[in-house]
């Protein structure tokens, strides 16, 4: 077995075929489409709310829809809520959702057509501890699990129920993180632990999923858990794809995109759930766009063929290219703007891109998300540019400049035998792999590489593989023009393409194009570098999408954060409703805001408490106190930007 292998193929888009799974009438995996779910918000022992939400998760386009069950009293109350929607017609299959009860998910599993348990806290109390486990220590581990999981197999065998052992990167055991530590292996052993005792026991109707607030995390454990399904002979079972505690607006969307839309560019996915700090009803719509994505992919255009991945699918390394001008080697992926289909006149025309003109003090002031370059094509720019802003405009063009300083020329690969400069910007079609001989031996480029291909990703990916190949180490920059003005289409588009590339560290730069808004298409390049870890220009909030156990709104509080933190560039926050989305969860984050009880909250600095019980009237306050404490603070500028 291919020991890269993950998928059918890296080059044509082909679904992964999975097992049928059946879920009420709603079967999941196969040949049938891929499903939508979302799960509620409101308390689950508020029948009549959960029954309205329910309702109108459904008509925005859910095909699942999960209920927690924190303990006993929910998950009988599941009876009453799946009563009442099926006197109004309401036929959505219901899951139930576990985490520390094995008795609840027991209960459940008679009454709704699926239950989701957590192997990294449905039968371990995790406390943080590395324990040293001998091989002895960890099978006798391993068959105290077996005695409390086999119960509810055995129900669930009874029932028809089927089952998603659903593992999250932030909570795996103690166990697991002693014998494989924080790791996409982690997580996929997490899983199979527990699909191996059914597995034993002749259980199938089941559905994984390997979720994770970190885009490149959540993709490595996904394909790795697919690999290791094939080179254990397991069933290939289906997947649920989810980016957990992705947070709220455009940053969520973006975030979602590019870890979901990684996995399903390359067939990989049954089901989707696009985790929001919003009403769940917003959630379907999104996952429903990226799922449409595929609808008509199968008939594009014929990528050259590979069969082996010169990367390492399950660990993320950066491309290794030379540097030319500030692209490449170490620096992270630069922004360029492209201007070439307009004539900048006035310098507001830089605002959109981060750069803002103050003429009262006739200086220029870059945001966080400021372009580096900009693309000026046949319309050089009239005026100088604020420092650090650069320009490239086509060679014909650059050519007749009086002024070259920081002007570069965009070359064709025709051009490149007349150029006798020294550094210039070479397009290149990513359908034409020929091409990389022509790039061989070459110093001083920088590859813009672009595609027609409905399969982006997949083809701009091989061009780059080739490079690879051929020892070709000129840094390359994505370059992807997608023709949608909404506004949330152009950014899953865009993330997904661009960005399952950067989750596997192939690019050096992105140029955004197609939208029509210039901040829309700046602003989207910097979302995408920010979720695939590859460039960190603003504050990250890792938060959850609230649930029945969540324990003051989430909504609210998290806006009431941003608006106090989000000049912190680089600072990672998490906000938790509860304690089961608590310090696991927020895994990544270098602080969290966790609610602990009605009114109280509990502060963490990483996965540490500090904290306990805070009021909440003064939790925002007191978080900030802990990153000043840390020297991580620096006050809000207040310095007026001109409009």
């Amino acid at each position: 077995m291919d020991q890269n292998k993950y998928c059918n193929s890296l080059t044509e888009y082909s679904r992964r075929e999975s097992v049928k799974v059946n879920i009420g009438q709603v079967p999941l995996g196969a040949d049938c489409p891929i499903r939508v779910q979302s799960m509620t918000t409101i308390d689950t022992m508020d029948t009549q709310g959960s029954v309205d939400q329910t309702i109108r998760m459904v008509d925005s386009g859910c095909e699942y829809v999960r209920i927690t069950a924190p303990s006993i009293k929910e998950a009988q109350n599941l009876q009453e809520i799946k009563n009442e929607l099926r006197a109004k017609g309401i036929d959505v299959p219901l899951v139930a959702d576990i985490h520390f009860t094995p008795n609840a998910a027991e209960l459940a599993a008679k009454i709704v057509e699926k239950v989701r348990v957590n192997p990294g806290n449905y039968a371990d109390k995790k406390k943080f501890e590395e324990i040293d486990y001998t091989d002895e220590s960890y099978e006798a581990e391993l068959l105290r699990i077996k005695e409390k999981f086999t119960p509810l197999v055995e129900i669930c065998k009874a029932n028809g129920t089927a089952m998603r052992i659903g593992t999250n990167h932030g909570s795996l055991s103690d166990r697991i993180m002693s014998r494989f530590g924080d790791t996409p292996l982690g997580m996929v052993e997490s899983a199979l632990e527990f699909l191996r005792i059914c597995d034993e026991m002749d259980y199938h109707e089941i559905v994984l999923s390997m979720k994770a607030s970190n885009t490149r995390i959540m993709v490595q454990a996904y394909r790795l858990l697919v690999h290791k399904l094939e080179e254990e002979g397991l069933k290939p079972y289906p997947l649920h794809l989810g980016v957990t505690e992705a947070g709220d607006g455009e940053d969520g969307r973006i975030k979602s995109a590019v870890g979901i839309g990684a996995l399903l560019e390359d067939g990989l996915g049954d089901t989707v759930r696009v985790s929001l700090t919003e009403e769940p009803e917003h959630e379907a719509p999104v996952a429903q766009s990226l799922i449409d994505r595929y609808a008509n992919r199968s008939g594009h255009q014929m990528i050259a063929p590979l069969d082996h991945s010169p990367v390492d699918p399950f660990v993320y390394e950066r491309r290794k290219s030379i540097e030319v001008l500030n692209f490449g080697d170490q620096n992270v992926p630069r922004v360029i703007a492209d201007f070439s289909g307009e004539k900048v006149v006035d310098k507001k025309a830089l605002k959109p891109i981060g750069h803002h003109y103050l003429p009262e003090l006739d200086k220029w002031k870059m945001g966080d998300t400021g372009a580096d370059y900009v693309y000026s094509g046949t319309n050089p720019i009239p005026y100088m540019l604020p420092n650090g802003l650069r320009e490239v405009l086509d060679y014909e063009t650059w050519k007749a400049l009086d002024d070259q300083e920081n002007k570069y020329p965009l070359l064709t690969l025709e051009d490149l035998s007349v150029f006798d400069g020294v550094v210039a910007f070479v397009q290149v079609d990513a359908a034409n792999l020929a091409a990389v001989t022509d790039l061989k031996n070459r110093t001083g480029l920088v590859v813009m590489l672009h595609t027609q291909n409905i399969h982006a990703m997949a083809e701009l990916r091989r061009f780059i593989f080739e490079m690879m190949l051929q020892g070709v180490e000129l840094p390359v920059v994505l370059m992807h023009k997608v023709m949608e003005q909404d506004q949330t289409e152009f950014q899953l588009a865009t993330a997904t393409d661009v960005g399952g590339l950067l989750i596997d560290g192939l690019g050096d730069g992105v140029m955004l194009s197609g939208q029509g808004n210039k901040k829309v298409e700046n602003d989207t390049a910097f979302g995408i570098l920010q979720a695939a870890r590859t460039r960190m220009t603003k504050t990250e909030y890792i938060s959850c999408p609230s649930c029945g156990r969540t324990l003051f709104d989430l909504q609210e509080t998290t806006a009431m954060i941003r608006k106090r933190t989000d000049h912190l560039k680089g600072v990672k926050i998490g906000i938790m409703g509860c304690i089961v989305n608590g310090p696991g969860e927020m895994a990544d984050a270098d602080y969290g805001y966790v609610g602990s009880g009605k009114g109280k909250i509990t502060l963490y600095r990483g996965q540490t408490v500090v904290k306990r019980a805070v009021p909440s009237e003064r939790a925002v306050d007191e978080l900030i106190e802990i990153i000043r404490e840390d020297d991580n603070w620096v006050e809000p500028e207040t310095e007026a930007i001109a409009p």
